[in-house]
């Protein structure tokens, strides 16, 4: 952030906190803390935001269905018109899977979010035109599953490229013993 924009923020923001308790059978129950700057608390009752903050764990599957099940995790592109580019088409990508998923759940009386995207989505790139939808894997249940928030995996210990891979083969040539 510059100092000019470090300047121009107030020197006091105004939020409102909430608090309430998750209780679910066989767990502990877990006391959560939610801070927003939704102040009016008539038109953004505390149920809702609670509602709300409980259902960011289906938007954060999604992000990580296109980041990790379709690989935009990093974008090929170098240019702007590129990247525009390929994050449309990864949108309507995105789209058909959802789609194909809602026909399946309409077919199959489940929720849409219930069918498995990596199995819609492998049916979209195996199938032809005309091709009957088959019934998709679904999965179990998950809307009363609670997450912790860690890493699965250490990061690797390579150092990351911030040069052209030109500049590292360079530098790496040169620090080569002859033999």
């Amino acid at each position: 952030m510059s100092v000019e924009d470090y300047a121009a923020l107030p020197d006091v923001l105004k939020v409102r906190e909430l608090r309430y308790k998750i209780s679910r059978s066989g767990s502990r129950t877990r006391d959560v803390t939610l801070v927003t700057m939704l102040l009016d608390a008539e038109v953004y009752t505390a149920a809702e935001l609670a509602r709300l903050y409980c259902a960011r764990w289906s938007v954060e599957t999604d992000l990580k269905h296109l980041k990790q099940t379709m690989k935009m995790n990093v974008l090929k592109c170098k240019h702007v018109e590129g990247v525009l580019k390929e994050l449309t088409v990864y949108a309507m990508v995105y789209n058909m899977v959802r789609l194909v998923m809602t026909e399946a759940a309409r077919r199959q009386e489940v929720a849409a979010d219930r069918i498995s995207f990596v199995d819609a989505l492998r049916w979209l790139l195996d199938s032809k035109a005309g091709d009957e939808l088959v019934p998709l894997k679904v999965n179990p249940d998950r809307s009363r599953r609670a997450e912790p928030r860690v890493r699965k995996r250490r990061p690797k210990e390579f150092p990351v490229m911030k040069k052209p891979r030109s500049e590292w083969r360079k530098q790496s040539m040169g620090n080569t013993i002859a033999g």
